[in-house]
């Protein structure tokens, strides 16, 4: 499965929220750097705002469990 060549850079949850202290509800991971951050049910919105500062498309689930992956340009979650 090619989505475990993607290392995540943290394993502690979404970096920005772990620097500042707060909480997330689902973890995107980012599929090209690894970056990890929080959904957009999450107060904070990194991975969103992850994608407008590299322009990086895809992400897929940091969860456990979980295999879906989204795309911000088609707007799309594929399993």
């Amino acid at each position: 499965n090619a989505d475990t060549t993607t290392k995540p850079k943290t394993s502690e949850g979404c970096e920005e929220c772990v620097k500042i202290g707060d909480k997330w509800v689902h973890l995107p991971l980012c599929f090209p750097c690894g970056h990890v951050g929080c959904c957009d049910s999450s107060q904070n919105k990194h991975a969103t705002k992850h994608y407008h500062e590299t322009k990086h498309p895809v992400m897929r689930s940091f969860q456990p469990g979980e295999h879906w992956r989204w795309c911000y340009i088609d707007e799309l979650m594929a399993e």
